[in-house]
């Protein structure tokens, strides 16, 4: 009889439309309203988007803070300058690349400002760009200083006969050529599951692993809970868990030498999507000199299991 365990921090309540808890992509899927915002939460942000996002917000913010200095500029007059165009969008142009000359303190000299109250307005903005660009730097050091581990899960989970008993299975590998120190594996099943008074609440199970840990990990490694007479799904049968409303939570955790301290990944798998009689291919094999050969578009390859060979 599999024993139920304390929430893991997901909640009890439960819905008969509620989605799964955490996302492929391993954030938590939960929408956040009436949220206040900080600078602090802006810095969490910026080095946790992608560098294409993060990118863009730069570039959007030199357009930005350029475009605003280059209107000031205009509006008190471009002669003080340079030799106004006669257009408007001619001077706005000119102001904006003497702005951009000033905020990033290159100086070329074409364009100079004359007067005290250019002065004053070129000399604050200058003050602004060193500002930003050491924000930027910070930002910059921040994304490849932040720990985050580079683990590839198998986009699917498996059932098959495995010594004897059924056992779901999936598994996973590093991203990267650094070998995963101790990596060990915490598995948790949360059922949502109806009540007698029409409620859905959640029971949680914890997993026991054929292996929860092992020493290194320079390949793969195969996941598996063998369903046993203790297992919380020994009471179903295989043709029972597409229309079981279930989720299998895992955290991995592992040192890693790049950032010499212990890292965390979180990643799920819903029960109705398990392939049954379905195996991993090998992911790694020797070449002719004997070198291990790791290919990474294997990691979720699977093929027909049959117990009979």
């Amino acid at each position: 009889m599999a024993k139920k365990i304390k929430d893991p921090g997901i909640g009890l309540s439960s819905d008969k439309l509620a989605k799964r808890f955490i996302s492929s992509d391993g954030s938590f899927n939960i929408k956040h309203i009436n949220r206040r915002t900080s600078i602090s939460r802006s810095y969490d942000y910026l080095i946790s988007i992608s560098w294409l996002k993060f990118f863009c917000w730069v570039f959007l913010g030199y357009v930005f803070v350029n475009s605003v200095f280059a209107i000031i500029y205009v509006s008190i007059g471009i002669s003080a300058i340079t030799v106004p165009t006669g257009s408007l969008f001619g001077d706005f142009l000119k102001a904006f690349f003497f702005s951009a000359q000033t905020v990033t303190t290159v100086g070329y000299g074409a364009m100079a400002p004359k007067g005290v109250v250019f002065g004053v307005i070129s000399s604050i903005e200058a003050l602004v760009g060193l500002l930003s660009f050491s924000f930027i730097t910070g930002l910059l050091y921040g994304r490849f200083s932040k720990p985050k581990s580079s683990i590839k899960f198998s986009k699917k989970m498996v059932l098959r006969e495995h010594n004897g008993n059924d056992c779901i299975m999936f598994r996973l590998m590093s991203r990267s050529t650094n070998v995963m120190i101790r990596p060990k594996a915490e598995v948790t099943l949360a059922l949502s599951q109806q009540t007698e008074g029409a409620k859905y609440v959640n029971n949680f199970y914890n997993l026991k692993l054929e292996r929860s840990q092992i020493t290194y990990l320079p390949t793969t490694w195969t996941i598996v809970h063998p369903i046993t007479e203790t297992s919380p799904l020994a009471e179903f049968k295989r043709e029972d868990f597409s229309k079981l409303h279930g989720e299998v939570l895992i955290l991995i955790s592992y040192y890693d030498e790049s950032f010499t301290q212990e890292v965390h990944q979180v990643h799920s798998y819903v029960l109705n999507d398990i392939k049954i009689d379905e195996a991993f291919v090998p992911a790694f094999h020797y070449d002719d000199e004997g070198f291990t050969v790791l290919d990474h578009d294997k990691i979720s390859e699977t093929k027909v299991y049959n117990s009979e060979k």
